[in-house]
Order: C-alpha cells, then sequence, then structure tokens
C-alpha cells in the first residue's frame, strides 16, 4: 500500500507516509487520509521513502494544504530523495510548507 496514514484519537494529527510512486493512481487513497481530519489539525506527510513524485501528487500536496487551513496551516513534508526536494524547491513549495 503505498500512502499509509494514522491519525489521533482526538482527529487533531495526521501523519501520511507516500512510499514508491506518488502520483495520480494514490489520489483516492492520500484523500482519504486525512479528508475526516480536523482542518486545524497538525498534518506530516513523510515521503522519505517516496522515489517518484509527478505533477498530480503537487496538486494533492496543494489540497492538503487547502484543506489544513492554507497559510495558516500546519503541513510538515519529510522528503528523503534529493530529486524530490528539487522538485519541491522549484515548485516553490518551500513557502507553502514546512519542507524538513
Amino acid at each position: 500500500m503505498p500512502v499509509i496514514n494514522k491519525v489521533s484519537p482526538d482527529n487533531k494529527r495526521v501523519d501520511i507516509r507516500v512510499t514508491g510512486r506518488f502520483d495520480f493512481s494514490v489520489h483516492r487513497e492520500f484523500r482519504d487520509a486525512y479528508r475526516d481530519a480536523e482542518p486545524d489539525a497538525e498534518y506530516c506527510v513523510d515521503l522519505t521513502e517516496a522515489e517518484y513524485l509527478d505533477s498530480s501528487a503537487l496538486g494533492m500536496l496543494l489540497l492538503l494544504h487547502e484543506h489544513a487551513g492554507g497559510q495558516d496551516g500546519r503541513v510538515v513534508l519529510k522528503v528523503g530523495a534529493p530529486q524530490i526536494r528539487k522538485i519541491l524547491t522549484i515548485a516553490k513549495f518551500d513557502r507553502l510548507f514546512t519542507i524538513v
């Protein structure tokens, strides 16, 4: 399963881990991972095991950003692969998300 999530009992913290390819094929799983959480929850997307990220993945991250309250939201992206960090930086996602 490429998307694994863990939601705290109070729905205030959501941890989502994406492994392998982060593309449109995981759209439904990714959305389902956070849709029932509170908008003001703290979100952590672990991409350290992701091997590939495309434009649809960027769109999914933007939808999560919007769900989390936009600029007031708290979304952290944990990145491992240098090529994924580069894509996020080129897309200027470092302005919208905390990237670690």
